[in-house]
């Protein structure tokens, strides 16, 4: 049986990268490629609490200024890498980077309101978002795998619009 190769090589203006798309794309690897740049640029900072330059004095309460953008650039730079992959992710499940967005992003205030505890109480905050990210993801992928398989959505929906006994409930889950 021969094999059909259903990758057509038409050249369409559609599949023609544009100079915007370039420029974009470019943008995005360059952003990338110089990551362990940005990520080891904390070494330039000064091993002190207090910074005194002629043209600023600043103080961290973070034990000196290495350690405190230390700990920003570990979260920062993970953080710019996980907006890069969800914006170009052209994946079903690529909302599901939004849970550690969302907690890098708690971090990073936690850094900058220079809090004692930094990875601590973050979970606090993420999970409200993980209450409303995982179901959602979870309902796109059910929608999206039962249109492929050619499954009516209307049965699901209408047995779980049916109001059951704690009892009634712990049954169909062993049937």
């Amino acid at each position: 049986m021969i094999k059909q190769n259903n990758k057509l090589n038409t050249n369409t203006t559609d599949q023609q990268p544009t100079v915007k798309n370039l420029f974009a794309g470019s943008l995005v690897v360059i952003v990338i490629a110089i990551t362990p740049l940005l990520f080891y640029s904390y070494k330039s900072f000064p091993d002190v609490k207090i910074w005194e330059t002629s043209f600023f004095t600043a103080e961290t309460a973070f034990r000196s200024w290495f350690d405190y953008t230390w700990y920003l650039a570990n979260k920062i730079i993970p953080l710019l890498l996980l907006f890069i992959w969800f914006f170009t992710c052209k994946h079903w499940w690529h909302w599901i980077l939004l849970i550690p967005i969302g907690m890098y992003s708690f971090q990073i205030w936690g850094l900058i309101q220079e809090n004692e505890g930094v990875d601590e109480i973050e979970l606090f905050y993420v999970f409200p978002i993980m209450m409303i990210v995982v179901p959602s993801v979870y309902l796109i992928r059910a929608k999206l795998f039962n249109t492929l398989r050619g499954i009516d959505l209307k049965a699901f929906e209408e047995e779980l619009g049916n109001n059951k006994t704690l009892l009634q409930q712990l049954k169909d889950l062993f049937r």
